[in-house]
């Protein structure tokens, strides 16, 4: 499958298992490393947004308040994915999110994550760091928006992900990086990552 969907949240905390609740969430579909298609909401999961998150996001309780419920925005950004496996930036923490808010739903949440974090470290470990917002500068890649808003940190991971599949197939001969390959990578240790490229080259 080529397509792949890139994710992210805003929430209320880093945990939902400590009550933490996401505030918003933003899709960004792509193709061969083309955006086709987005898909953005804020949501309303019946919680207060801690201050100090407000000054983060920008996203207030008020924003909120009048947002669809959690459940339904969950409901349409499940739709929209479909089986289309998943890629964040820290994905540790949006995968949490995902099935957190999913299983609230009443929905299932069984889509394979890639995490732009762990590519880029075994790819970029020269990168001053592995935030998104450095990385997209260590690029040169376009700045969408406000950043700690969820369309415009997907927009970026987005662009983050064309330029790994772009370095995977000028630099290292993989004809088509999809998500599967990205996931093998991810977890290669750094040592064993230039046999694992070859052995991807030579598998196309």
């Amino acid at each position: 499958m080529s397509r792949i969907a890139v994710i992210d949240f805003e929430t209320t905390g880093i945990s939902p298992a400590m009550g933490d609740r996401a505030t918003e969430v933003a899709i960004v579909l792509t193709e061969r490393g083309q955006v086709v298609d987005r898909f953005q909401s804020l949501m309303n999961a019946g919680v207060r947004i801690p201050s100090f998150i407000t000054q983060l996001t920008g996203i207030t309780n008020a924003m909120v308040a009048s947002a669809p419920s959690a459940e339904t925005v969950m409901a349409d950004a499940a739709r929209f994915v479909g089986p289309v496996p998943l890629v964040a930036h820290n994905a540790a923490f949006d995968r949490k999110f995902w099935q957190a808010e999913l299983a609230r739903a009443g929905m299932e949440a069984a889509h394979p994550f890639a995490c732009t974090v762990l590519l880029s470290r075994r790819l970029y470990p020269h990168a001053p760091n592995h935030k998104l917002g450095t990385l997209v500068d260590f690029h040169r890649l376009p700045r969408t928006g406000q950043a700690h808003r969820a369309l415009a940190d997907a927009e970026m991971a987005a662009a983050l992900l064309g330029q790994i599949q772009h370095d995977l197939r000028t630099r290292h001969g993989m004809a088509d990086p999809h998500h599967a390959a990205l996931i093998s990578l991810q977890k290669c240790t750094r040592a064993a990552i230039p046999a694992l490229l070859q052995r991807m080259a030579c598998a196309v």
